[in-house]
């Protein structure tokens, strides 16, 4: 999937941009209740003007499986990511498509059921209650190197251009994934932000 995947595009304007300096992933939030969620509609607007090298991911927090799919296609998604609590049962529902399964870690303990999954990819982001990703917080990414599983992982929560580098040779994360850490506000990116973090991501 590449190296960086830009959470919560809410405009055409972040995602043209995002993608000009590098991001390999922009993420489309159809959870509604997130300050950042998208409509199908708007999100199928900006997927289309987007280049055939950058690949759109789909946010979905305990959605019904035929929702899930219904704006999938509608919205020519490329990746799945399923970050409430679905089942393994429930994130097989959808091989034709490229899935991630996210767990919001906050101990050691919280990483036992991955293995259970049979996803592309897992999602490692840190534990809020009541939220659902997106708030800025980080877990102890130390407990990711202890982790031995056959996929990539994706780091996110409380990364910042700041933080990045460190996180990536920490970890030796597939993939990272910001969205709060590059924003000026829910709905809108700091295009100085995304550069930098990008930069520094690949280095």
């Amino acid at each position: 999937m590449g190296r960086v995947k830009i959470c919560g595009i809410t405009n055409l304007t972040d995602a043209l941009f995002a993608e000009a300096v590098g991001a390999s992933v922009l993420g489309f939030v159809f959870y509604e209740k997130s300050p950042r969620y998208i409509s199908p509609k708007a999100a199928k607007a900006i997927i289309s003007k987007l280049s055939v090298f950058t690949l759109s991911a789909g946010i979905f927090v305990n959605q019904k499986t035929s929702e899930v799919k219904k704006i999938a296609k509608f919205c020519n998604l490329d990746v799945l990511q399923f970050h409430g609590d679905e089942t393994p049962k429930y994130c097989a529902q959808f091989k034709q498509y490229r899935t991630v399964k996210a767990f919001r870690i906050s101990t050691k303990e919280d990483l036992v059921n991955i293995k259970k999954y049979d996803t592309d990819a897992i999602l490692l982001d840190a534990y809020s209650k009541g939220f659902f990703g997106g708030t800025g917080k980080r877990f102890n990414w130390q407990i990711v190197k202890k982790l031995k599983i056959n996929k990539p992982i994706i780091l996110s929560g409380g990364l910042t251009p700041e933080n990045v580098a460190g996180a990536i040779k920490l970890t030796n994360a597939s993939i990272v994934d910001v969205s709060s850490g590059v924003e000026k506000s829910y709905r809108l990116k700091d295009h100085r932000k995304i550069a930098d973090f990008i930069k520094r991501a690949n280095r």
